[in-house]
């Protein structure tokens, strides 16, 4: 990579990458330290929302998933390195093809699940013809 090129993508690093001068092993550790104490806070924040009462109770769930998402985000940027760069696409493509085979198999397993209970004999009914024989 050239002079021009290097000056060029200076601004655009993701949180988790490092600039090409800060290629010590100060500045790699730096990253992963961040990325832990994000995550520790994440996790933290999770567990003090289950375990204390300042939220409706009804919204816990759906604050749960936003903080594991957030959690997930900052796995992928500060240890597995995901960014935008024209050098990550084919990961961020694999990671989306990952997610929509993951969404087609819970979704899929969901909807087989739903119209097998909704199809099956009744229990009472069944205990009936077994009593019969």
């Amino acid at each position: 990579m050239s002079a021009h090129e290097d000056s060029q993508w200076q601004g655009q690093l993701a949180p988790g990458d490092e600039a090409a001068a800060d290629s010590g092993l100060s500045a790699g550790v730096r990253g992963y330290v961040i990325g832990l104490a994000i995550s520790v806070l994440l996790t933290a924040a999770s567990f003090l929302l289950i375990h204390d009462t300042f939220l409706w109770k009804p919204a816990i769930p759906i604050a749960l998933g936003v903080l594991a998402v957030a959690q997930m985000g900052i796995h992928l940027v500060f240890f597995l390195h995901l960014n935008t760069g024209p050098d990550n696409t084919n990961n961020i493509l694999a990671l989306a093809f990952g997610v929509l085979i993951v969404a087609i198999v819970v979704s899929g397993s969901l909807w087989i699940m739903s119209h097998l209970n909704h199809n099956m004999m009744p229990t009472e009914r069944v205990l009936d013809l077994h009593q019969q024989r």
